[in-house]
């Protein structure tokens, strides 16, 4: 379930950043390597938070 929200994050920033026009402040795999980090700290910060 962690993964879903932050996929659906990362999805829905990414609509706001084309809807705005904006240029993305980080090359798209950059970005996506970020969202990835983002979805295992989740991860394992939840696993030992429920220790």
């Amino acid at each position: 379930m962690p993964y879903l929200r932050v996929l659906l994050a990362g999805v829905l920033v990414g609509v706001a950043y084309v809807a705005v026009r904006v240029k993305s402040p980080a090359p798209p795999p950059v970005a996506l390597f970020g969202l990835l980090g983002m979805g295992l700290g989740q991860t394992a910060l939840g696993a030992l938070w429920d220790r």
